[in-house]
Order: C-alpha cells, then sequence, then structure tokens
C-alpha cells in the first residue's frame, strides 16, 4: 500500500485524487496547495488532511508524491521529493525551459528514486490497443503517423500567457505519443503555426492552430494537427499506415445512436473534453505507476520521455519562428 500526497488542488488534482484514492494499492493521506482553501476543500472531500508541502517531503511515512501544480514548479518539486526519498508522478511537462528540465533528470539519476511523467495518452484503451497491434506486427513496419489533436474551445488568455505555448502545452502530448507508437525520437521537427482562432492568443505572443511534421533517420513521417478551436467537440484521432495495412483509433462519441432517415444519416458529436475522454486513462496510468513502484520495476514513462517530448517542443517553436526544419540534436546540445 502507498501513501500518497497530493501536491496541487486545481481540477486536474480532482482526477488524481480520484485515481488516488480509487486503486486499491494507494491510500491519499495528504493534500498541499498554495490556495490553503482549496487544499482544505479537496482534502474534506476525499477523507484526508491539508498539509504544507514541506511538512509532506519531511513525512518518511508518505512513500509517493503526484505533483499537480503550476509548470514552474515542477522541477523544482521533482528534486526535492525524490531527494527526500519519494517516487513521483509529475504532470507534464516537466518544465518551461528544456535546459532546466535536463537538470532536473540529472539531479534525479543522483536521487535515485523512480520519476514518472503523466502522459495519459499512452494508457488510453483506444491507443494502447493501437500500440499492441502495431507490436504484433499486424500492419507491418510503420511508415505514415498522423494525430490529430483538437480542442474544443481556446483557454483564457490568462492561462495563455503562462503556459509556455501551443507547443509545450497541448502538443506536448501528442509528441509523446508520437514516440510511444514510433519507438523513437524523431531526427528532424518542421513546424508552422498560426493565430486564426483568437486574435488575443496571438496578441499574447502564442498561437492557436499548428502542424507539425516529423521526419525520423530511417524516412518515416509524423504529422500533428493542433487548434485550439472545434466547435463540435474534443476531436482526438491517431492514425498509422504500415507496410501491410492500417491502423485507426477514431473519437470516443457521447453515444452511439446512428439516426437513419430520409433527411440523412446523423450520429453523435465526440466527448466535450479531455475530462470525459480521458478519465479511464488517468485511472490507468495511476495504476501502473502503482504497480511499477511497488515491484520495484521499470516505469512505462521517465524522465527522460518527459525530456524528450519537451525537446521536441522546443524545436517546434523554433521552426515556426524561423520557417526553417530544426534537428532535434540541435536543441538537445
Amino acid at each position: 500500500m502507498l501513501n500518497v500526497a497530493l501536491l496541487g488542488a486545481g481540477r486536474i488534482a480532482g482526477v488524481h485524487a480520484t485515481a488516488i484514492s480509487t486503486n486499491p494499492g494507494s491510500r491519499l493521506v495528504a493534500v498541499s496547495d498554495i490556495n490553503t482553501e482549496a487544499a482544505a476543500k479537496l482534502a474534506a472531500q476525499y477523507g484526508t488532511e491539508a498539509r504544507t508541502t514541506d511538512a509532506i517531503l519531511a513525512d518518511a511515512s508518505i512513500n509517493a508524491v503526484l505533483i499537480a501544480t503550476s509548470t514552474d514548479t515542477h522541477s523544482d518539486l521533482i528534486e526535492r521529493a525524490t531527494a527526500a526519498g519519494k517516487a513521483v508522478l509529475c504532470e507534464k511537462p516537466v518544465d518551461l525551459s528544456l535546459a532546466r528540465a535536463q537538470a532536473c533528470q540529472q539531479a534525479v539519476a543522483k536521487n535515485g528514486k523512480p520519476v514518472m511523467i503523466g502522459f495519459n495518452r499512452r494508457f488510453d484503451p483506444n491507443f494502447s490497443a493501437l500500440k499492441a497491434a502495431l507490436d504484433k506486427g499486424e500492419i507491418g513496419k510503420p511508415e505514415l503517423l498522423s494525430i490529430t489533436s483538437f480542442d474544443p474551445a481556446p483557454p483564457p488568455v490568462a492561462y495563455i500567457k503562462v503556459s509556455g505555448g501551443l507547443f509545450r502545452d497541448m502538443m506536448i502530448h501528442d509528441f509523446d505519443m508520437a514516440n510511444f507508437i514510433m519507438g523513437t525520437a524523431p531526427v528532424s521537427v518542421s513546424a508552422v503555426g498560426s493565430s486564426i482562432v483568437d486574435p488575443a492568443i496571438g496578441a499574447a505572443g502564442d498561437v492557436d492552430t499548428a502542424v507539425v511534421t516529423l521526419t525520423y533517420a530511417d524516412g518515416r513521417i509524423a504529422v500533428i494537427k493542433n487548434s485550439r478551436r472545434a466547435v463540435y467537440g474534443y476531436d482526438q484521432r491517431v492514425e498509422l499506415l504500415g507496410s501491410e495495412g492500417l491502423l485507426q483509433a477514431q473519437n470516443m462519441l457521447e453515444n452511439t445512436v446512428v439516426k437513419s432517415t430520409t433527411a440523412g444519416v446523423t450520429g453523435a458529436k465526440p466527448t466535450y473534453f479531455f475530462l470525459e475522454r480521458y478519465m479511464p486513462a488517468y485511472a490507468a496510468e495511476w495504476a501502473a505507476f502503482v504497480t511499477a513502484v511497488t515491484a520495484g520495476s521499470a516505469l512505462p514513462v521517465t524522465l527522460a520521455d518527459g525530456v524528450a517530448a519537451l525537446a521536441m517542443a522546443e524545436a517546434a517553436t523554433l521552426s515556426a519562428t524561423s520557417g526553417t526544419p530544426v534537428s532535434l540534436a540541435s536543441v538537445l546540445k
């Protein structure tokens, strides 16, 4: 049984609190947040106590922490928690700065405690089934990957200003998904982005619509499409063309009813947003973390995976600015 503390008490922390509390191998024993009222409220909801982060890290009876705080605190908290002897699951990204994330990776290696980065989409039943079919050789060699990720509506501009930009905040999930499916990182990243959904996003220095092309050492290609607006719902699809076939993971729909009349054939929209779409993935992600930490086995997603995805986001940001492809090696120096 893992005694777990949750650092953070915002929206995503509530999702993680549910995963921790419902898993038979873990127990939520404390919650902390700079907003003490929010921490107290979430702790009361799950029958535990609100404590300070310092008190949590000093408590030897707490085996693991789940970090769901603001991104600018992630690296520091990862280092502090592992130095205190605790296993860590941290929400993405590792940091907004690639150099800081790499420094965190070096510090954690010295601390010797397991750190998993929260790329929950790897644990989505549909995407994991697609990966399993690929690994079984059912479509031969993967050659062309297409990832579509459209949000139903843009976040507030106040969030955009501190998010690190679309490539680090939103597309980073898709960079990790590409690495997960293709089995390796690309050698080159080419990106184009624009602000056509909300002019205020452009004024804040970000883009809301982007396409990235990843090229691999063996000639394979992946294309990622992101938009902050899809009026019909949360659009999350993966398509993989291989030498012997095609794999597709389609959207999750609000229901499976299809109406066919003389007026036409209609069906339900995709689920509205990530909470509806990925709740099973968050539970599976946490279960995988608990299993690995309890057994002392390898984590299914590592801090190195988080750094790799952040490097791709950095390369995409540079490419979108310069208008030229950027080699991944050049940003990892």
